[in-house]
């Protein structure tokens, strides 16, 4: 098996366990959200197909295909070998046009997530940003959460208006207006876990709200925050 076999082998397996994260946190229901990572070195990425129950997802039928969402069971070397794997006959995730282009215009992500998650979603519907009113917003998203603008899904529309919006933001997260969080990182894992945690940031800062006005924290100190953990915390 050639390294190139090995690398979709291993990203396949890391997107269908990922799935499980989804559920665990209850971010998803029934078969709606999805997670996607790229295979480094590559013009490809591995996408959850379409449809499928995630009690029933496989690392086999993670989908292949290349950054314009198009599956592919191939690829020919510079050298003119032929490299080839198993793509199963499932269609990619509704929104792989959506994670395509996040790829394409954002060469330092290695994975995305979609979620439907109540809070960020509810967010999103109001066509809010999450104001960082907590320093575990400037920890991990170095202040508020954005909102995305409107776009349907069918084309790369969404994906636009995802790198439009995060690509002037430190937020690993944007809430695409009427539809719910795109989460990014530098891997599929780091994704997922910007998922979690703005689900989590934004069920907080609702109940805040609910006791009255959340308290703003100084820019200075949301920057000195977020400096911090993504620097120093953990090293």
């Amino acid at each position: 098996m050639s390294s190139l076999q090995d690398t979709i082998a291993a990203v396949r397996q890391e997107v269908c366990r990922l799935h499980a994260e989804l559920t665990r946190y209850q971010l998803v229901v029934w078969t709606a959200g999805n997670v996607s990572g790229r295979i480094p070195g590559h013009e490809l990425m591995v996408i959850k197909p379409s449809g499928v129950s995630y009690d029933d997802l496989t690392p086999e039928q993670m989908v292949v295909t290349d950054l314009h969402g198009v599956p592919v069971d191939s690829i020919t070397t510079g050298t003119g070998q032929t490299i080839s794997w198993h793509n199963p006959a499932l269609s990619p995730s509704s929104d792989t046009a959506a994670h395509a282009y996040v790829y394409r215009n954002m060469p330092e992500v290695g994975g995305v997530v979609h979620t439907h998650s109540t809070y960020a979603t509810a967010w999103a519907a109001r066509g809010e940003d999450i104001p960082c009113v907590l320093t575990m917003m400037g920890d991990e998203f170095g202040g508020p959460i954005p909102v995305g603008p409107f776009a349907l899904i069918g084309d790369d529309s969404i994906g636009h208006g995802i790198v439009e919006t995060l690509k002037h933001s430190n937020s690993p997260a944007v809430l695409m207006q009427n539809h719910g969080p795109f989460t990014i990182g530098k891997d599929a894992r780091a994704a997922v876990k910007a998922a979690v945690m703005c689900e989590e940031v934004a069920k907080t800062v609702h109940v805040s709200r609910q006791l009255g006005e959340p308290l703003p924290i100084d820019e200075a100190k949301i920057a000195s925050l977020f400096d911090r953990y993504q620097n120093v915390y953990g090293r």
